[in-house]
């Protein structure tokens, strides 16, 4: 019995040193952290979604009735500005354009006969006034009577009155003359109408009818695009969006070409935000965008903001007490392990955070804080390169 209970107290005294020594090495043996390291040249970017739009498409159609007779463009093509696109049908309208021809003819012919009744009555009256002249110095030396004197006076008078009504009817008929004139050029623009060219060069991306259909005014026929203005619309959440500006390098991904990078710059940044999203839309141009483009297709965009030239940067998971800017990390101070309230500066895309203030000289912070972690205790510090 004796040696039994000798046992068991040599095996309790075993298990109590076990467990004495485990929790010396849990509780003081230096634990092994790894540390944030300075870095340089720290691009600070910002991520959004996006989609491939163009700031120029055209929906075009012609600005009269008709029936298409004429198609020479179709879905895909690249078209030179200029182009003929279509025609309608347009055998009434040239009809219009002759008659008003004919009576611009018509106009210019009576212009004609009214400039021949003034020289007519320029003469007449060059007649009549010299008559009435020898009637007044014959009445003076007896030669006629008065009356044949009044009568030449009034042949005067009636030649002066034809010439002024003639010189009126040159002036009516140069008026109407303008007035066909302008109906002409009225039918002719109207006629210029009944086919539909290309503003700009683009490519066309919908054609909606075929031959022989009847179109309104204004009705679209062809959408076009202009491929130079082919960019990137991202949608950036505004909580981020604060130092975006236009101008700075982005990098869009293409859903479709997943494995390629294509630089770009930020073109525009607009006004209005989304107010359900709460986000603000940028517009991002590639320098160098690829020949073919999907207006719709899905793009991923990082722009960047701004650049550090010198930072210390820790993971967000390594933060505890997060406010605003404003958090908790775990420091080795003199080969020990503290706790430091700090504040933050900038975010990285992969979600570090720089440390701008509340640091003592020669602190450094924790990348990966574990359990085991208390004030005070000693540590050995991992850096890379290093065996542990």
């Amino acid at each position: 019995m004796t040696r039994y209970r000798f046992v068991q107290l040599a095996v309790l005294v075993l298990v109590t040193a076990g467990l004495a020594g485990g929790a010396w090495l849990f509780l003081f043996q230096p634990v092994s952290v790894q540390v944030v390291e300075t870095e340089r040249d720290v691009s600070i970017q910002v991520f959004g979604l996006g989609t491939v739009e163009a700031r120029v498409v055209s929906r075009v159609g012609f600005e009269v009735a008709g029936t298409l007779i004429e198609l020479h463009a179709d879905y895909g093509d690249r078209i030179a500005r200029g182009t003929l696109l279509a025609r309608l049908d347009s055998r009434e309208q040239k009809a219009r354009v002759a008659q008003a021809k004919a009576v611009v003819a018509q106009a210019e012919s009576a212009i004609r006969q009214a400039t021949a009744t003034i020289e007519r009555a320029q003469a007449n009256l060059t007649q009549k006034a010299q008559a009435n002249k020898r009637r007044r110095e014959l009445v003076e030396g007896g030669g006629v009577s008065i009356e044949a004197s009044q009568d030449a006076q009034a042949a005067h008078d009636m030649a002066r009155a034809d010439l002024a009504q003639a010189q009126s009817a040159v002036e009516v008929a140069r008026a109407n003359l303008e007035q066909a004139k302008a109906q002409a050029a009225f039918e002719e623009t109207r006629l210029a109408k009944y086919a539909l060219y290309a503003p700009y060069d683009a490519i066309v991306i919908s054609r909606n009818r075929e031959l022989g259909s009847m179109l309104a005014p204004g009705e679209q026929l062809f959408a076009l695009v202009d491929p130079k203005t082919v960019w990137v619309l991202a949608y950036i959440d505004e909580a981020k969006a604060g130092r975006i500006s236009v101008g700075q390098r982005a990098e869009v991904t293409l859903r479709s070409l997943a494995d390629r990078r294509f630089s770009g710059r930020v073109a525009r940044i607009d006004i209005e935000s989304d107010r359900v999203n709460e986000e603000r839309r940028v517009y991002v141009r590639c320098d160098e965008c690829p020949a073919e483009f999907h207006l719709g297709e899905q793009a991923e965009v990082v722009i960047t903001v701004s650049a550090l030239a010198e930072a210390r940067l820790v993971p967000q998971i390594a933060v505890s007490g997060m406010e605003g800017r404003n958090g908790v990390v775990w420091t080795v101070e003199d080969g020990h392990l503290a706790q430091r309230a700090v504040k933050f500066g900038q975010r990285t895309l992969d979600d570090r955070l720089e440390i701008v203030d509340g640091l003592p000289p020669g602190a450094e912070i924790i990348v990966r804080p574990h359990a085991g972690l208390r004030t005070g205790r000693a540590v050995t510090v991992n850096r890379p390169g290093e065996r542990p």
